[in-house]
C-alpha cells in the first residue's frame, strides 16, 4: 500500500451540533507515503455537505509543503463556527505525520 492513514484532534467550540455527538472535532487523511499529497480527507463535522467541503479543500496539498497552504485554504474558506477546531485538529494532524516522516 502506497499511503498512510493519519488523524489530527481538537476539542470542538460549545453550541455546535457536532458537540451533541461527538466532544472532539476529528480530521482523518490518507496520504501518500512518497510525495506526502493528501488523497482523502475527512472529519467529523456534523453534515455531509460539511465533510465534503473539508475532503475538496484539503485534497491534494502535500504535506511536504509544509502546513501554511492547507491551513490558509480552511481560513479563507470555511466560515463556520468550527474553523479554528478544524485548523487545530490539522495542525495535530501534521504533527503526526511529522512524526511519521521522522521514523522512517
Amino acid at each position: 500500500m502506497n499511503t498512510v492513514f493519519i488523524a489530527g484532534h481538537a476539542r470542538l467550540p460549545a453550541g455546535m451540533a457536532a458537540q451533541n455527538i461527538y466532544e472532539t472535532l476529528t480530521i482523518t487523511a490518507e496520504i501518500d507515503k512518497k510525495f506526502g499529497v493528501i488523497v482523502t480527507a475527512s472529519c467529523t463535522l456534523a453534515t455531509e455537505h460539511g465533510r465534503d467541503f473539508i475532503h475538496h479543500l484539503l485534497r491534494g496539498h502535500s504535506l511536504q509543503d509544509g502546513i501554511d497552504k492547507p491551513l490558509a485554504s480552511v481560513k479563507d474558506h470555511y466560515l463556520g463556527k468550527a474553523g479554528n477546531a478544524l485548523m487545530s485538529a490539522l495542525k495535530d494532524l501534521y504533527k503526526h505525520y511529522e512524526a511519521y516522516e521522522a521514523s522512517k
